[in-house]
């Protein structure tokens, strides 16, 4: 039997218009199942109901009033979360951290706008590890996000909440951010498929600054026609942005529809990170996935190596000196967790001169290095290192450990935060474990800078050649 929550974003929005599903049922639906399901997935750290039903009034009443229903915005009507990273104007806002567990937001991200102007309704604000900085989501503020696969397991990070809240129906769709993996980390983990976008694709503004451009905003969903979607809702250069991406023929949502052609696409399995082994169930996903780029008519090579693990340090550098943004007061810092302490002590430690080196390293590494990449149209990778972690894995080590792991889970992600090219998750593989519904194991496909129509096509080919969407955990249907 179909629930609501089996359709698509994109069927959703269109039934919306023709009036087949009301846009009030739509956020009753959904509030039901986060106050029945929430506590065991840790995927909202704040639910907005009363907002949520009043907009979605608003929402059906326009439906009605429509001239014609067809010219109504793309995702009216749709619930959608937003992260708790990012600002809402009368919102709550923790940004996952203890020190801002009664903070409300004073202004709307430029996303937020975005999504508000295409008609979503917002259902609340997901959970988040502490100021985004872990790979895995636990913390002070909510209870841990888990896989639905497996629920003794992490959802991953920093959209961990996000990723929870899709894969086990609590959202149609969600919003989420990638600084060094944290939307390809928990989509891989969650059996999703997720998009980081080209850097300057989505604006980080009005609040958060792009100095670095590691970060952005990005779609997580359940299909590639959802995220394609959602993404040309959140596209967009707005003014003071550091960065803009090059400029994409057509919309997005057009690319997912559109055969990708015979592509060249190179693979790596060689990790970046020091001591990062791949697990076998990792390396299964990598060679099926290749496999089945072959059979669908693609030249696939091996990627020579081009970023190397002498950026390590550099990445660490940056990070710890990201972790330093968010202001805390002196009278606070007991407040944060151990692992945000660590990282910004290493963060106010760095000089001025040493941040400038590594910017420095890293550009002249992509220097040499895009030359290599723009020969192919798109590189595969595990996403991960590893299947899904333990909740606790990361979170009850030492800082220093901790982070270690961290690197060693997620080798293969950061470059492209980096680079600033375009890399999505692909749910192309589940595990056979016999003691759970088989834990997803995403593969990455990274695309040249502006890439992300050509890596919206092959993600749609694989999707229609080994579909997904039938695949769903044991709490779907509860």
């Amino acid at each position: 039997m179909t629930q609501t929550h089996d359709l698509s974003a994109t069927r959703m929005a269109a039934a919306v218009r023709t009036g087949e599903v009301s846009p009030v049922e739509l956020a009753d639906h959904y509030l039901a199942r986060i106050e029945r399901l929430n506590e065991q997935v840790g995927a909202y750290a704040t639910v907005t109901a009363e907002r949520a039903r009043e907009e979605a009034r608003q929402a059906e009443k326009a439906v009605m009033d429509a001239a014609d229903p067809a010219d109504l915005p793309p995702l009216h009507g749709v619930p959608i979360p937003i992260k708790d990273l990012n600002m809402v104007n009368g919102v709550r806002v923790t940004l996952g951290s203890g020190v801002y567990s009664d903070l409300t937001g004073f202004a709307d991200d430029n996303v937020v706008t975005l999504l508000r102007q295409a008609g979503s309704v917002l259902l609340g604000k997901t959970t988040t590890p502490e100021f985004g900085l872990p790979c895995y989501t636990e913390g002070a503020v909510a209870p841990p996000a888990r896989t639905p696969w497996d629920l003794s397991r992490s959802a991953g990070g920093s959209s961990g909440g996000a990723a929870a809240a899709v894969a086990s129906g609590l959202a149609p769709i969600a919003q989420g951010s990638d600084g060094g993996g944290s939307i390809r980390i928990p989509s891989s983990v969650c059996g999703l498929f997720g998009i980081k976008p080209t850097r300057g694709r989505v604006s980080q503004g009005p609040v958060v600054p792009d100095l670095f451009g590691l970060s952005t905003n990005g779609p997580i969903a359940r299909t590639v026609r959802d995220a394609a979607l959602l993404l040309d809702v959140m596209a967009g250069h707005m003014p003071g942005d550091l960065y803009a991406a090059p400029p994409v023929e057509g919309t997005f949502a057009s690319h997912a529809e559109r055969p990708p052609g015979r592509l060249r696409i190179a693979r790596s399995m060689e990790p970046a990170v020091p001591g990062a082994e791949v697990h076998p169930d990792c390396v299964a996903a990598y060679e099926a996935a290749s496999e089945l780029l072959e059979e669908l008519g693609h030249e696939v090579v091996e990627l020579p190596r081009v970023l190397g693990p002498e950026l390590v340090p550099h990445f660490e550098m940056l990070w710890g000196v990201m972790a330093t943004i968010t202001p805390v007061a002196d009278e606070s810092e007991h407040l944060l967790q151990p692992l945000t302490r660590w990282l910004r002590a290493r963060g106010e430690a760095t000089t001025a001169p040493q941040l400038f080196q590594a910017h420095a390293a890293l550009q002249g590494a992509l220097r040499a290095a895009f030359p290599v990449m723009d020969e192919f149209d798109a590189i595969l990778h595990p996403t991960l290192a590893q299947p899904p972690a333990p909740i606790g894995y990361f979170h009850d080590q030492e800082p220093a450990e901790n982070f270690a792991r961290q690197e060693r889970f997620t080798p293969f992600t950061a470059p492209y935060n980096i680079s600033g090219q375009p890399a999505v998750n692909v749910p192309l593989y589940w595990t056979s474990d016999a003691e759970t519904s088989g834990l997803p194991i995403g593969v990455m496909l990274a695309g040249r800078l502006g890439g992300e129509g050509t890596l919206i096509s092959l993600s749609a080919q694989l999707e229609e050649a080994r579909p997904w969407i039938g695949r769903k955990p044991a709490i779907w249907t509860a």
